[in-house]
């Protein structure tokens, strides 16, 4: 089955793409292994090991590459979850922080080293209001977290 993205993500992995996959795929509804590519003769991996994998998050076409020990993750890139509302703040948050660390403003590393930016959707709009006030009350309450609550920039907004 071929990626249907026209842009996708590739992730480096050093050779636990597979595992990561099936976490990831776990984690997001509508997701799914797509191929599975191996190394063959040429390496330079294990002949039969996985090279790449296929897969889609909640729809979004990406590619797990177990390219080796030459590249690690940074927070300098991270992948957003847009939640509708807390509950899904506090699920989508559980379940990739299990076995990674907490960071600020509603980020986390998982624990493949992934960083991942937990948001409610309304966040923009209140960050984006016309009435400067609100959205600095907003943002000065947003940095003073590390899983986002929604009551709490709410309240910060409607002060």
């Amino acid at each position: 089955m071929a990626m249907t993205d026209k842009v996708s993500t590739c992730l480096w992995f050093d050779r636990n793409a597979e595992e990561a996959v099936a976490f990831y795929t776990s984690v997001f509804k509508n997701s799914k292994v797509l191929a599975v590519t191996r190394y063959g003769d040429a390496g330079p991996g294990p002949k039969g090991s996985v090279l790449t994998i296929a897969f889609t998050l909640d729809g979004r076409d990406f590619l797990a590459l177990n390219g080796g020990p030459h590249f690690t993750f940074t927070p300098a890139i991270s992948l957003v979850v847009t939640c509708a509302d807390q509950a899904e703040v506090d699920d989508m948050w559980d379940k990739l922080i299990d076995g990674g660390a907490p960071q600020q403003c509603g980020w986390l590393t998982d624990r493949f080293g992934l960083s991942w930016q937990i948001v409610p959707a309304a966040l923009q709009d209140m960050i984006q209001d016309d009435d400067a006030e609100r959205s600095n009350r907003v943002m000065a309450a947003l940095l003073k977290m590390v899983k986002l609550d929604i009551g709490e920039l709410e309240s910060a907004y409607r002060q």
